[in-house]
């Protein structure tokens, strides 16, 4: 090599060191500015109950939040990070209900750069949980505030008070009609006499108002006449399946199975509540979701006499169809479908969204619920008989038996329970027909009269329910 060589070969080297230093900047700058873009907002979602009111932000990348909960007037502060306020996030506002019962209101502003601030306005004093999910089927990242209020109902109360207005509006309505009848007949045996005095409007029947939360302590217990009804009541537990944030399966032609459940469980509920010494208990009453461990709880906590998780099945093959019965089994399922299906309904915390948080009392529950007995199998093989064999009565069935498999839902130790699919919504002939309300009547009294000759066969044994 020529000694004319040597400055050339640097200077090249140092012209290739300033392109690689120069790459590395772009290269910095393009990772800075990606890293610091802020998250998308997909889409918001607002789910209100009684129960408690869900609100969703379902984003492109996880976000992180600080909040604080307020007081004079109730509001919940929650500031969001890596977020800029966009049009999809003003929508918040608009999704908000009058009927809501927690939230009156949203504000929402951008806070400092890159932080927006919301702002729910409560109508009540709330206990809010905060919690992210990770991406799931349709779903990507959601941030949810759960609002759930800061004295809940107690359900056996609630049930108790419900059936008494009920009782007072029927008697009201049986006073109404027996004084119309009277009138008439006055007023057929005295055709010419002017015509009387308007009749003073019946009173109206007493409300009787379910306890508010008190911020000085718990809500007032029942009466010793509300405790010996809450003794003598028949509990039928229905669980309408999936809600809210969970659509579970979805019809050729788009409806849901959160939906027609929820249809044929509130009928159903009408139905039972009209036997005089039974009383219907939903799970949800509502478009919300609900964990599979909490309809559980549910049922236990009113100390249900039976539970019924009421479904609409779907499969790969549109050419699936049938109503299908289980109950819960101890060990292996006793089809390779049984099992599919129960892995498939187990899986929809995932979707609906639960609080992983809370491991503590997930932990608690499963505990309880490993305590299956086969007593309770028993009583739920015979219920499923029961109601299968008037299903069949109604359109055909898709097992001829009582199936079993370990079904989440149906794990309470203590309550005979059934998981009944009453079609495949998958099917383009059975999603038509779970439209219709003469095909929902007849599921609604094909339930209703297996439930019924159950209790004939099986009498519950008397209660002392505490609430």
């Amino acid at each position: 090599m020529s000694a004319s060589q040597g400055p050339i070969d640097r200077r090249q080297a140092l012209l290739r060191l300033a392109d690689v230093a120069r790459a590395g900047t772009v290269s910095f700058t393009f990772w800075a500015s990606h890293h610091a873009r802020a998250a998308a907002i997909v889409a918001v979602r607002v789910w209100p109950a009684e129960e408690y009111t869900r609100v969703t932000l379902e984003s492109d990348e996880p976000l992180t939040t600080s909040r604080a909960v307020l007081s004079d007037p109730p509001r919940f502060s929650i500031d969001i990070e890596g977020l800029d306020l966009t049009d999809p996030l003003k929508e918040l506002v608009s999704k908000v209900r009058a009927d809501d019962p927690f939230i009156a209101g949203v504000r929402i502003g951008q806070n400092r750069p890159k932080v927006v601030r919301l702002v729910l306005d409560l109508k009540q004093s709330a206990e809010p949980q905060v919690f992210t999910l990770q991406p799931v089927a349709a779903y990507r990242h959601r941030l949810v505030f759960d609002l759930y209020p800061a004295v809940p109902v107690d359900p056996l109360l609630a049930m108790v008070r419900e059936k008494e207005q009920a009782e007072r509006k029927a008697a009201a309505a049986v006073r109404d009609a027996l004084g119309d009848w009277i009138s008439g007949k006055e007023d057929a045996k005295a055709p010419t006499a002017p015509p009387p005095a308007s009749r003073a409007p019946a009173a109206p029947s007493p409300q009787v108002a379910l306890p508010t939360p008190r911020a000085n302590g718990p809500a007032p217990g029942p009466t010793a006449d509300q405790k010996n009804k809450i003794d003598r009541l028949i509990v039928v537990a229905l669980d309408p399946g999936h809600g809210g944030e969970d659509p579970g399966a979805i019809g050729p032609t788009g409806l849901r199975e959160k939906d027609v459940v929820l249809a044929v469980a509130l009928q159903l509920r009408d139905k039972i509540n009209g036997n005089p010494t039974m009383r219907a208990f939903l799970t949800r009453d509502a478009d919300y979701f609900v964990p599979l461990q909490d309809r559980v709880r549910k049922a236990r906590r009113v100390q249900a006499d039976l539970l019924v998780s009421i479904h609409a099945d779907a499969f790969t093959e549109s050419s699936a169809r049938g109503a299908s019965v289980f109950a819960l089994s101890d060990g292996v399922a006793s089809s390779q479908s049984a099992r599919w299906l129960a892995d498939k309904e187990n899986a929809a915390d995932a979707i609906g969204g639960v609080n992983i948080k809370l491991k503590k009392d997930a932990q608690v529950m499963r505990t309880i619920l490993d305590m299956s007995t086969s007593a309770q199998i028993k009583d739920s093989l015979k219920l499923g008989s029961e109601v299968l064999g008037q299903l069949d009565r109604v359109g055909r069935l898709h097992k001829p038996r009582v199936e079993q498999a370990r079904f989440a839902v149906l794990r309470a130790p203590d309550v005979p329970s059934i998981l009944v699919e009453t079609a495949f919504i998958s099917n383009p002939d059975e999603e038509a027909k779970l439209r219709r309300a003469d095909y929902q009547a007849r599921l609604v009294d094909a339930l209703h009269n297996g439930i019924k000759r159950y209790f004939a066969k099986n009498p519950p044994l008397a209660r002392n329910r505490s609430a």
